[in-house]
């Protein structure tokens, strides 16, 4: 099984690191970071660079097709070519994913339209206008697309996707591999759970229409 993680300038690194670290265990599965052109790509702080070995022209059928999120305009950040790339890539997809603002490029590329689907707390909304239907839960299965909330909510997609594709014991072995066992110092994780001043301080300093200046704000 074939799984490729597509990149673009300024991905935010953990939604596509995240799910690699388990993606990249699972037995009988190879995995490839694509990008529109082989090359660097720059994660959304600009301190971390991806060297990507390979352009999307590179692989026509993956099985799984992963997309992470990014501050700002990602869909136009991605572009036209790879919009046009995960449209067909999605026919023969098995399984076509996403993680937190992912989901945008998803649906800019008509890939979404009314199906259900998630994304970072922030941008909800501007999926609706793209024709998806919202939900606000942290993994979100509709057919053969899944998509995942902010950021960290990569890793528990992946393991989802991991337990339909190998089977719960390994989803749980490799869980146990990388311990993930979170225990959050905040019970801040949610627009929901943290306290209303936080939330109005990242509504305030969102960038998901602008590129991201400050390292507070939603992120893909």
């Amino acid at each position: 099984m074939n799984i490729a993680i597509v990149l673009y300038d300024r991905f935010t690194a953990l939604d596509a690191i995240g799910p690699y670290e388990v993606l990249s265990r699972v037995p009988g599965c190879t995995l490839e970071f694509l990008a529109a052109e082989a090359g660097p790509v720059r994660t959304d702080n600009g301190l971390l660079t991806v060297q990507v070995e390979a352009s999307i022209a590179e692989m026509s059928a993956p099985d799984i097709v992963l997309v992470p999120g990014g501050p700002g305009e990602v869909a136009a950040r991605a572009g036209g070519p790879l919009l046009q790339w995960l449209r067909e890539a999605h026919e023969t997809s098995t399984w076509t994913a996403s993680v937190c603002t992912g989901s945008l490029i998803l649906a800019a590329a008509g890939l979404l339209e009314g199906r259900r689907a998630t994304s970072h707390w922030l941008a909800l909304d501007e999926l609706g206008r793209l024709g998806a239907t919202p939900v606000s839960e942290r993994v979100v299965f509709d057919g053969r697309i899944v998509t995942a909330a902010g950021v960290s909510a990569g890793i528990d997609m992946a393991l989802a996707l991991t337990a339909r594709i190998a089977g719960e014991q390994v989803a749980q072995a490799i869980q146990l591999g990388i311990e993930y066992d979170p225990e959050p110092p905040f019970d801040a994780g949610s627009p929901q759970k943290a306290p209303d001043e936080i939330v109005a301080l990242l509504r305030e300093r969102s960038r998901l229409r602008a590129p991201r200046e400050d390292a507070v704000g939603a992120s893909g």
